[in-house]
């Protein structure tokens, strides 16, 4: 090495600022002048970190410390740009400086003379606190920024998935729904509200089954990330910052879910713990789990089977004792099986064109019927309020901590309350989707729910499961499946079209069980669960 060797240490705060600026390319140029004037020669290429000046744990710092400690007879200089890129914090620039020192190497810079007199020592550790001081105000300033965009109604923190920002004038960035994942979002989360997806790995399956859906570092999709998806009120609408004492307020950028749907998806994530999902449902087998032995009641379960010329896929029942244990059924028979099932739910056009009259009907009724609703909302918005104000009163007089929080939760559950109301007093009378769009939606699958059924998604398949039959359907070996418990539409369409029933139409009638078959039907436009919110 040169009889003056010398290394160049650069630092930016985050790993953007060495994309976005060339904050360290203007280091470096400035490091290799100074070497120049000086006479050092550098003999190894810049270490680069991209790390807090707080921080003494830094990958280039260590790559550099262990270069100095290798050549330590030589008593490298360590060139650094200005004395906050070493640190920008006193414990931080005191560790450091003593590691350097430590390590054989002798630190410079082009803006401050390191020596080792009393005034060279006072000045370098007046600039390492000022380093510190602005460090710790843009920390504070920037903090205060944020929470006064959160208190605005905007959203400043790491842009969520299914959106994405854009500049607006005399707003700055705002989310905006990013398209294909806002809609893949959407239907995740009103999909877990309306019990599409029964648990959070049914959710997770299906966001897997979009390869354009973004994954980690490894390339998975882990079940904290459904978690945080489906507790995120950014989705709804609102923003918050809770540990700002932010509360919970309307957002200025567009909503993928209602408030409404984000409760519902809270209630049923507190709800009562329901059985995982199998993880042995996949596309191989989409009957397991929904077909039980009529033997024995038990679900049935499936295989491949080794044989001449290759594996072959069979459903069996597993319980010991029964008499069709371990008796294989081939799965084309049991799968076709089911599919002349689904065949027969069909019914005939006219049917199609009397349900389609009906629910044309009670359309009209319920758009009607909006001023009333939205009567009786107000009333209850009345009602929250006041239990809102008595709660204020009873906390200022409250003296015990205990009795403090609680009034304190209740008043931000109800205030999530007004929030849903008054959502649901501005939607009324306006529905997610014209009436030919949901009737479309709805009468698709009531004619023919074999072609959902053939769809190659394995969540199609069970949500035909879901929607056709309330209960698992028993299949007896040999014989086939026995009757099975139909849902509600399907049994009553099947009943008028056999002539076991008939409709009544006497003036303002309403059968309720009209209203069930009109309602569920809209429920499978996936989550979009009423006609009006």
């Amino acid at each position: 090495m040169d009889s003056k060797p010398a290394v160049i240490y650069c630092r930016v705060s985050s790993a953007a600022q060495t994309k976005r600026g060339d904050g360290l390319a203007s280091q470096e140029t400035r490091c290799r002048e100074y070497a120049r004037m000086r006479g050092y020669t550098v003999v190894h290429e810049p270490f680069v970190d991209d790390a807090s000046g707080s921080l003494v744990d830094r990958k280039g710092m260590k790559a550099m410390l262990a270069f100095l400690r290798k050549n330590h007879a030589l008593k490298v200089r360590v060139l650094i740009d200005d004395i906050s890129r070493l640190a920008r914090g006193m414990k931080a620039h005191i560790e450091l400086r003593a590691a350097i020192s430590l390590a054989g190497g002798e630190l410079e810079s082009p803006t401050v003379e390191f020596g080792e007199d009393a005034d060279s020592e006072l000045q370098e550790y007046i600039l390492a606190t000022v380093a510190q001081h602005q460090r710790r105000k843009n920390a504070e300033q920037t903090k205060a920024r944020m929470r006064a965009r959160v208190m605005n109604g905007y959203w400043p923190f790491a842009c969520p998935i299914g959106y994405r920002y854009e500049k607006q004038d005399g707003r700055g960035k705002m989310l905006v729904p990013h398209e294909p994942l806002a809609s893949i979002i959407r239907e995740a989360l009103e999909g877990f509200a309306s019990g599409r997806f029964e648990t959070q790995s049914e959710v997770k399956r299906f966001l897997e089954s979009f390869p354009e859906y973004p994954r980690d570092s490894r390339g998975e999709l882990r079940f904290q990330h459904v978690t945080n998806l489906l507790t995120r009120v950014v989705y709804a609408g609102y923003v918050q910052a809770p540990e700002w004492d932010v509360p919970l307020r309307k957002g200025n950028h567009k909503a993928l879910i209602s408030f409404e749907t984000f409760q519902k998806i809270q209630e049923r994530i507190a709800g009562k713990a329901r059985v995982p999902a199998r993880k042995d449902l996949n596309a191989d087998f989409p009957l397991r789990g929904a077909v039980v032995c009529g033997c024995c009641g038990t679900p049935l379960t499936a295989c491949w089977s080794s044989g001449v010329g290759g594996k072959y896929p069979y459903y069996l029942c597993p319980k010991r004792g029964c008499e069709s244990y371990g008796k294989s059924i081939r799965r084309s028979v049991l799968e076709g099986e089911f599919k002349a099932l689904l065949a027969r739910l069909q019914p005939t056009e006219n049917l199609i064109r009397v349900a389609s009259a009906m629910f044309e009907e009670l359309w009209k009724h319920r758009i009607g019927s909006s001023a009333v609703r939205v009567k009786a909302l107000q009333a209850e918005l009345s009602k929250v309020e006041r239990q809102e104000a008595q709660l204020l009163d009873r906390i200022v007089e409250a003296s015990a901590p205990a009795v403090v929080k609680a009034y304190e939760n209740r008043i931000h559950k109800l205030a999530a309350d007004k929030l849903a109301i008054s959502e649901k007093i501005a939607n009324c009378g306006r529905p997610l989707k014209s009436f030919d769009e949901t009737l479309r939606t709805a009468l698709d699958f009531l004619g023919n729910p074999q072609k959902l059924w053939d769809s190659e998604r394995l969540e199609d398949k069970r949500t035909v499961l879901k929607l056709a039959f309330v209960d698992q359907l028993a299949y007896v070996r040999n014989e086939g499946f026995r009757t099975a418990n139909l849902a509600l539409p399907f049994k009553v369409l099947g009943e008028i079209s056999s002539g076991k029933s008939k409709m009544a139409r006497p003036e303002r009638f309403e059968l309720p069980t009209t209203w069930f078959v009109a309602r569920y039907s809209i429920q499978l436009s996936y989550g979009r669960a009423e006609t009006c919110r």
